[in-house]
């Protein structure tokens, strides 16, 4: 495991740091792939509910790639290729991740910062937080799939103005653009989203994973969305034991102990 991502589980909510301060949290590809492998822990322990992307050093949520680097990691075409398969590939991960992700964002958040953000369910931001896409002021070409994250997140007018125009946005800017779910003080951040991921670590696993993979489908073209796996979730959550038990709760008047079964 790089030493450069940390990794930590606080009660149920496991939490992914981006350890690279001295360069605002760059991402290299050993650091990708440490990601992925942390990622894939959070998934398969089933005390871990709900998950949070953050940056060490409290300047930088993550500020893209690793520029340094190009010359080891990205120095040939089919080197690229590599690497953006595996950028794209941990992107995918945390965007269809079954548990509710929340990116934890303090300072910069640019280009590859950017689009790791956009593909959490929920983005906390604090209050002089910046955020830009500088694609078009370094010429690079911009892919489909990243492209419609962004446009599903925030539409296509606030899309086209964040890239078009390549400039830095303040936290009351993404606020106004619904790319944040709250803007906070610098000293309530991780207070907030930790209230937040507790909050939804109560409530029933099945019912919250039926709502991403539905949401993810609902995005999709049309012709490729299966409905039919959304249905059956659905229908596993009517014959939950968490079911019996959160009426059962309601009825006696107390919160519910859901298992996630």
């Amino acid at each position: 495991m790089s030493e450069k991502m940390l990794s930590r589980k606080d009660g149920r909510v496991g939490i992914m740091t981006f350890n690279n301060p001295e360069k605002h949290n760059a991402v290299s590809f050993e650091m990708w792939e440490a990601a992925e492998k942390i990622l894939d822990d959070f998934l398969a322990d089933k005390d871990v509910r709900v998950i949070v992307l953050t940056g060490a050093g409290g300047k930088a949520f993550v500020s893209g790639a690793d520029i340094s680097k190009f010359e080891s990691e990205r120095a040939s075409e089919e080197a690229v290729q590599r690497y953006n398969a595996l950028v794209e590939k941990v992107y995918l991960r945390i965007y269809q991740m079954p548990k509710p992700t929340i990116a934890m964002i303090r300072g910069y958040c640019i280009g590859g910062g950017l689009n790791l953000a956009i593909c959490c369910d929920m983005r906390f931001a604090t209050e002089n937080s910046k955020f830009a896409l500088p694609a078009a002021k370094l010429g690079l070409g911009y892919g489909y799939k990243g492209l419609r994250r962004y446009i599903e997140t925030i539409g296509p007018v606030a899309t086209k103005e964040i890239f078009y125009t390549a400039r830095q946005l303040t936290s009351a800017e993404a606020l106004r653009w619904n790319m944040l779910n709250r803007v906070v003080p610098d000293g309530e951040l991780e207070s907030t989203v930790m209230e937040v991921a507790n909050t939804i670590a109560d409530n029933a696993p099945l019912t919250i994973a039926t709502i991403k993979r539905s949401t993810v489908e609902v995005l999709k073209d049309p012709d490729k969305q299966d409905i039919a796996a959304c249905d059956a979730m659905v229908a596993a959550c009517f014959a939950s034991s968490d079911y019996k038990e959160g009426r059962k709760a309601f009825l006696e008047k107390r919160k519910p102990q859901f298992t996630g079964t």
